[in-house]
């Protein structure tokens, strides 16, 4: 059985090497959801490394907030969809691996570019109705930033959903309190979100996100909805940083990369345990 805890470490660590490498990129937020996207990746989801957009019978996902894309690169990698030494190309000149996620020549594990925030939740609506159509029954999962909410798309798909019955779709908010200008309270307060999506007719879950027991019994309860004509909504507590101490509890390093005596303090707090690319 595959250790979790032992990926999620070499996934943070990879994070941490890639945006330093680049000199660029979002750390803060990729280091928060790590335990989700191992979690999917690695236990939950089926799916397939030889990849292929169709992805009939299988289980797929979205990153709507897509500059948190090292979390989302490690993890493919890591998991074998395309090798762990590319990622050492993240963010340079032509590389498959860009700041945000693109199908750029046919990058394996990626099916929508995503960038422009709040558009993710609406390509997963229509991948899962596709996929209720053709009679497939895995589901369709997307994680979002709790700052993305302030889009106003978001909203126009959260209508949508339940209206339709999509109950294979299961989407995640990275409730991390903490967007590139500051926090959300201070930016533009989101109130309840969970009681938001519950008035507009979706199940909602709430959970722990670094936390891989809690998180995985709460994506499985929200697996057993499938039927009743409810999306699901997993408001998923997280913290920005999560396992860097100084990254952590604040919004500063939401687009900030390290210097090398911080990359060296960093990775100081996080076990090698696959091997470094």
């Amino acid at each position: 059985m595959t250790d979790l805890k032992k990926v999620a470490s070499q996934v943070r660590r990879d994070i941490i090497r890639m945006v330093h490498g680049a000199k660029g990129g979002h750390p803060g937020g990729a280091l928060g959801c790590t335990e989700l996207f191992v979690l999917l990746y690695f236990k939950v989801m089926k799916h397939n490394k030889n990849f292929n957009m169709d992805a009939i019978g299988e289980d797929v996902f979205y990153l709507s907030n897509g500059h948190i894309s090292a979390v989302f690169y490690s993890t493919l990698a890591r998991f074998g969809y395309f090798p762990v030494k590319e990622l050492g190309t993240h963010r340079k000149i032509n590389s498959r691996l860009q700041g945000h996620p693109t199908p750029h020549e046919h990058l394996e594990g990626i099916r929508m570019a995503s960038g422009s925030l709040g558009q993710g939740l609406s390509v997963a609506i229509g991948t899962a109705l596709a996929k209720k159509l053709n009679n497939d029954d895995r589901f369709v999962y997307c994680l979002m930033g709790d700052g993305e909410q302030q889009e106003g798309q978001v909203w126009e798909a959260a209508m949508f959903a339940p209206h339709n019955k999509v109950d294979n779709l299961i989407a995640f908010v990275d409730v991390n309190g903490q967007q590139i200008d500051g926090s959300t309270d201070k930016v533009l307060s989101l109130l309840d979100l969970g009681k938001k999506y519950a008035a507009f007719g979706w199940n909602v879950l709430a959970c722990d996100g670094n936390n891989f027991e809690e998180l995985e019994k709460t994506i499985l309860e929200a697996q057993k909805q499938k039927g009743t004509g409810k999306p699901t909504a997993i408001m998923m507590k997280t913290e920005m940083g999560m396992g860097v101490d100084f990254m952590m509890h604040t919004h500063k390093w939401h687009g900030n990369a390290p210097n090398d005596e911080q990359k060296d303090i960093a990775l100081a707090q996080l076990e090698e345990t696959l091997g470094d690319y």
